[in-house]
């Protein structure tokens, strides 16, 4: 049996590493440096590259060569997922004290990190505040925002970007190359989308249909194959609800599921495209469209096609700004060491509060005391865009950005509030400044418990009497 395509274009070097400059480029410096710290942390979507640069890291610092079959005693990785009680971190703290067998140090690499229960954390912590010199812990993490502060606050952190539709694109294009793999330019353009920047799941989608055919591999041989609901079909039965055309929208319902594609796939495909190019008379959709899911999954998707635009007991320009564009990810299946994960929705369709909406400048909520500002030329805050805003956060912060989506926030005159659980991490210099260069108004950090439920109340009677819920982020739970 062959070696998945994932595994064998998993690059060796830093130097081979796509898509990931930033992150490289400094680690490179250290090690050149030898400015090696007792702490990293890789944070970033799934599939950009942290466990590998990880174990590539780990490896150049001790000087070892790395194959991706190697065996170092003195590098250890661990699954925080799986080995995340107290106990298996004291069991770590123990061994940790024993000198590294043949290189310099002894590497911890701790993927999923932010995993570890909260006695788990401490115990780490302990170990982190007095570390031996022999010791460097690198974890990874999908979920920073759960990571204790003091962990944070004692790492060098590093985030990692989903790669661009044309630097994915360029590279499947290489290893289709060179695997011989016949696929036209329209097929590739599926992959990279389904992909959603993610190099593995990318380049395991591209292994997963590499056998379709013996001739070129077409977009239209990806589809079937694959169920998904061609783009003509879901700009058709957008067009349909927009026009409230029921006869219209459950022939092409019936029509598309008896080609095969599932409830679920539908659901997500129109999600992807509203998101992508947002229309005001569409958001609603986006309310109904994540509950398609067993049981009953196309009586779900029927009834969210029907339903009027007046369902939500709210205006279409409130959910507007309830629902800012955001770039959705799209996971497959790539192997035992990873779960399969489905659609990942912006924070905004997570918090069914619509906290971050501009429904909480209603009459009657003053502005809270700033426990801090950051000082920074100040426009009229008439002027501001929370979606532009996080659009360009992350650009700059994946970490803040991450962060924010769980947050609440108000502006004033001159001042964007910000309600959020870090408030360290908020309030360092230069994240504020940051956050504040890109916001054009002052920053106020406060704790997320100020957010009263007069607040909530008022945003429940705009929204409709919502309720607020937690569901880890992912609609489809």
């Amino acid at each position: 049996m062959g070696k998945a395509l994932y595994r064998k274009y998993r690059p060796t070097k830093l130097e081979d590493v796509i898509g990931q400059d930033q992150v490289t480029n400094t680690l490179q410096g250290i090690i050149k440096k030898g400015n090696i710290s007792h702490s990293y942390l890789f944070c970033g979507p799934r599939g950009t590259g942290k466990t590998t640069i990880a174990r590539i890291f780990a490896h150049a610092i001790n000087n070892f060569d790395y194959e991706l079959e190697d065996d170092y005693v003195d590098i250890v990785e661990i699954d925080a997922a799986s080995n995340r009680g107290i106990d298996n971190i004291r069991e770590l703290r123990e061994n940790a004290i024993v000198a590294p067998t043949k290189g310099k140090y002894k590497v911890y690499i701790l993927d999923e990190s932010h995993m570890l229960t909260k006695e788990a954390s401490n115990a780490l912590l302990k170990i982190l505040e007095e570390p031996p010199a022999h010791i460097v812990f690198i974890m990874a993490t999908t979920d920073p925002q759960k990571v204790l502060p003091t962990i944070l606050s004692r790492s060098q952190v590093y985030t990692f970007r989903l790669a661009s539709p044309e630097i994915m694109k360029d590279h499947l294009k290489k290893i289709a190359k060179q695997e011989k793999i016949n696929i036209d330019d329209d097929a590739l353009d599926i992959i990279v989308k389904r992909g959603g920047g993610s190099f593995r799941d990318s380049i395991s989608l591209l292994d997963q249909i590499s056998n379709l055919s013996d001739k070129t591999i077409t977009a239209d041989s990806i589809n079937k194959a694959l169920g998904l609901p061609q783009d003509k079909i879901i700009d058709d039965l957008l067009s349909a609800y927009t026009s409230a055309d029921v006869a219209r929208i459950t022939t092409l319902l019936k029509d598309v599921l008896n080609t095969g594609s599932k409830p679920e796939t539908i659901a997500e495909e129109t999600i992807n495209k509203i998101i992508a190019t947002p229309k005001k008379e569409l958001l609603p959709l986006l309310s109904k469209l994540p509950e398609v899911k067993a049981p009953f999954p196309e009586a779900k998707l029927l009834l969210a096609f029907l339903a009027s635009n007046t369902d939500l007991g709210g205006s279409t320009t409130s959910l507007l700004t309830a629902f800012p564009p955001a770039r959705t990810t799209t996971y497959i299946p790539d192997g035992p060491d990873r779960s399969a994960q489905r659609a990942v929705l912006p924070a905004s369709q997570r918090m069914t509060s619509s906290a971050e909406s501009g429904a909480v400048k209603s009459e009657g909520v003053e502005s809270p005391k700033a426990t801090d500002t950051a000082t920074q030329p100040i426009q009229d805050a008439s002027n501001f865009s929370w979606e532009t805003f996080m659009a360009s956060l992350s650009k700059s912060s994946a970490l803040l950005y991450n962060l924010l989506q769980r947050s609440h926030h108000k502006e004033d005159a001159t001042t964007l509030h910000l309600y959020v659980k870090n408030q360290g991490i908020f309030n360092a210099t230069n994240n504020k400044t940051l956050l504040a260069k890109l916001s054009g108004l002052s920053i106020a950090v406060h704790d997320l418990s100020e957010y009263n439920s007069k607040d909530f109340g008022q945003i429940s009677d705009i929204m409709g009497n919502v309720e607020e819920v937690n569901n880890d982020g992912n609609p489809f739970n």
